[in-house]
């Protein structure tokens, strides 16, 4: 393995460090208990991360949780935004995991249709 190579790799772990870690104006929760996971959680988690790396979202943090207590809705995923209602969503793939981040988080609209509770912060 060549050095540029090994930088790369870095730069890469650096990016997704940042977007898991620090302040940020919206953080998404990924529900990664052992429910959650064998419904593809981790594929939900890896789109969330993918799509705000595409967007460069500087604001937004994504990090995981254990079991939230709706296994019937795995892969489930909590959308915390300053000043505003928590959004749990449910019964997510990562293609809805995309649109959630084009939809809510870039432009400010829940995706309606997968949100299974809103709750105060």
């Amino acid at each position: 393995m060549k050095l540029e190579d090994l930088r790369k790799i870095r730069e890469k772990a650096e990016k997704e460090l940042k977007l898991r870690e620090g302040k940020a104006r919206i953080r998404i929760v990924v529900g990664m208990g052992t429910s959650g996971i064998a419904a593809g959680a981790r594929e939900v988690l890896k789109a969330f991360l993918d799509e705000i790396e595409k967007r460069n979202l500087q604001d937004v943090m994504v990090t995981q949780s254990g079991e939230k207590g709706l296994s019937s809705h795995e892969p489930v995923a909590e959308v915390w935004e300053e000043g505003k209602p928590i959004v749990v969503y449910g019964n997510l793939t990562p293609e809805i995991a995309r649109r959630i981040v084009a939809d809510h988080v870039v432009n400010g609209n829940p995706v309606s249709e997968f949100v299974i509770e809103v709750r105060e912060a």
